[in-house]
């Protein structure tokens, strides 16, 4: 759109950012920034100045750096939001230079997600992740219209940001970072495809680079994965598979500790502690001098079907695919105990925010599986489509990222899933704003192909729930 256009739409424009701020604004409802158990001890952290790996370092860092400023959890709200009231912003106005109108509106909608509007009024590593992606995913759209190359690299260096907060970002990542390559990457599939190779692994360099850059001590937080997987293995294998360690009847604990919902019971921090424990299982690798990695690879080979059922059991929770009962609550409501005594200012705008967060996770809203059943419709359905590159690499960060926990994860947190959710909402908008232009035959097929993967996830879903 050029300079008298958008002077000369300027009331609509104002019209379609109003959305965007509508959801900063009910966001900031959780004022200073509701705390997490993760965020307390991150805080504690960048208080010390002496930081571990549990948590990303990088977010530790930056919360230092602006303590002498302003302590407490309120500037870290800020950032969060900054970041995702910018890129909201910036989706807008770039649906409004292309000259579309209603497409900037429903950007902006996509802010109102219930889930969104309350998963961003707590301080967290997933909310600053996804205001880095939705900043980076706005600058990358700008500038495919500018053609602006300054845009483009702060675009990138907003993905590498976020592979610093979390190491399977680079699912996420990768898309968008072709997606700005421009149409030079995809020209053909071998330079695709060695592209988003090594742009896979500057991504999973950058959360190494970083906590080394930062001296944080090793935490072994590795294990907690490797530990959920090796419980999952002999629980359903029936079989132990851990190393040698001083617990007797390691089977019999396993089965007495093991949830396919999250990896928790092996923790120090349960009560009482399990025998087969963080502790112990660390204590074991160190002494037998095996590297836990390796040792996790070779028994998932070993016994491919015992882990894929643990797996498989875990992500259709984690998804809340085919569950009935309610898995945790979807959002926090209160901050967690902690001796700054940090916590949310009770007001009727926090009580509406957690209501519908809580309401729209009992609806297909709240269901991750039905999130990335949307994106596969869209990748299927991006072909006839004028924003057929957008609407690809945008769904599949979306799908991918989602998909990853299957693999990765070792809770059943919504919060894992808002960029998904994100992602796939802005990818879903600017689809449908293309439909109206193909001719009626392929509107029907382009909207049967968006529409029929998550409705059949989530019919089944909801059976499931009966």
């Amino acid at each position: 759109m050029k300079g008298p256009e958008l002077k000369a739409a300027r009331p609509f424009h104002a019209l379609a950012f109003l959305p965007v701020l509508a959801a900063m604004g009910l966001s900031l409802s959780y004022w200073p920034g509701l705390v997490t158990y993760d965020s307390v001890r991150q805080y504690d952290q960048a208080l010390s100045g002496a930081f571990d790996d549990w948590h990303p370092p990088m977010m530790e860092g930056i919360w230092r750096l602006i303590l002498p400023l302003w302590p407490g959890p309120a500037p870290m709200l800020l950032l969060q939001l900054g970041l995702y009231a910018a890129g909201m912003a910036g989706l807008v106005f770039w649906a409004l230079w292309r000259g579309r109108p209603g497409i900037a509106f429903g950007l902006g909608s996509c802010a109102l997600l219930p889930l969104s509007v309350a998963l961003m009024g707590e301080v967290l590593k997933d909310c600053l992740m996804a205001g880095a992606l939705t900043a980076a995913v706005a600058l990358v759209l700008l500038s495919l219209e500018s053609r602006n190359g300054v845009a483009r690299v702060g675009a990138g260096l907003l993905v590498c940001f976020a592979a610093t907060l979390r190491f399977n970002a680079f699912l996420a990542g990768v898309p968008i970072l072709l997606l700005a390559a421009g149409p030079v990457m995809p020209a053909s599939r071998p330079r695709m495809a060695i592209g988003a190779a090594l742009m896979a692994v500057l991504l999973l360099l950058a959360m190494p680079i970083a906590n080394r850059a930062l001296g944080a001590e090793a935490s072994d937080v590795n294990l907690s994965l490797v530990i959920f997987d090796l419980a999952g293995i002999t629980e359903h294998g029936g079989q132990n598979v851990f190393p040698a360690m001083a617990a007797s009847q390691p089977v019999a604990a396993v089965r007495r500790c093991y949830t396919p919902v999250k990896w928790d019971s092996f923790s120090w921090w349960v009560d009482p502690l399990c025998p087969v424990n963080f502790e112990d299982v660390r204590r074991a690798f160190h002494a037998a001098h095996i590297s836990a990695t390796p040792f996790w690879i070779g028994q998932i080979i070993r016994h491919p079907i015992a882990y894929a059922q643990h797996r498989l059991a875990h992500w259709n929770i984690n998804a809340r695919f085919l569950v009935h009962d309610e898995v945790e609550r979807p959002v926090q409501r209160v901050s967690a105990p902690n001796e700054w005594n940090f916590r949310v200012t009770e007001s009727a705008a926090l009580d509406l925010v957690d209501g519908a967060a809580v309401r729209s996770a009992d609806t297909p809203l709240g269901w991750p599986c039905v999130w990335m059943a949307l994106a596969f419709g869209l990748m299927l359905a991006a072909r006839r489509l004028a924003s057929a590159r957008i609407i690809w690499m945008l769904a599949g960060s979306a799908l991918f990222y989602g998909l990853g926990y299957g693999v990765f994860s070792v809770a059943s947190e919504l919060r894992y899933y808002l960029w998904t959710m994100v992602a796939a909402s802005v990818a879903t908008v600017i689809a449908l704003g293309d439909v109206p232009a193909l001719r009626r035959p392929d509107r029907w097929r382009t909207g049967l192909e968006i529409a029929v993967p998550p409705l059949a996830v989530a019919l089944a879903a909801t059976l499931a729930r009966l």
